[in-house]
């Protein structure tokens, strides 16, 4: 094989690789983060659903950490969320007045 070639073969293989690393670093920001429903987390107005009888769902939040209310968030998280009120839930939450 000539220089020539071996120059050719050497771009084509470092051109393949780059290529193959490219779409591994793509495919692995691609995956979404898994998110699951936490109750009792979200401001008024700001939830994503799920605020009880007479509502029409997201951003009807009343009032804030609304016990009915739930905000999607990163999976396993929602029981770690504070509020000044304790700490979010993946049921609805029955607060006492």
């Amino acid at each position: 094989m000539s220089e020539k070639s071996n120059a050719i073969t050497s771009l084509v293989i470092a051109g393949a690789l780059t290529s193959a690393l490219a779409m591994i670093a793509t495919s692995a920001q691609a995956q979404p983060t898994p998110k699951e429903k936490c109750f009792g987390v979200a401001l008024k107005g700001q939830n994503d659903c799920a605020a009880g009888a007479g509502t029409t769902c997201a951003a009807t939040a009343k009032i804030d950490y609304q016990g009915n209310a739930w905000k999607l968030v990163d999976k396993d998280t929602c029981i770690k969320t504070s509020t000044p009120l304790g700490p979010g839930s993946l049921a609805p939450i029955v607060r006492k007045s």
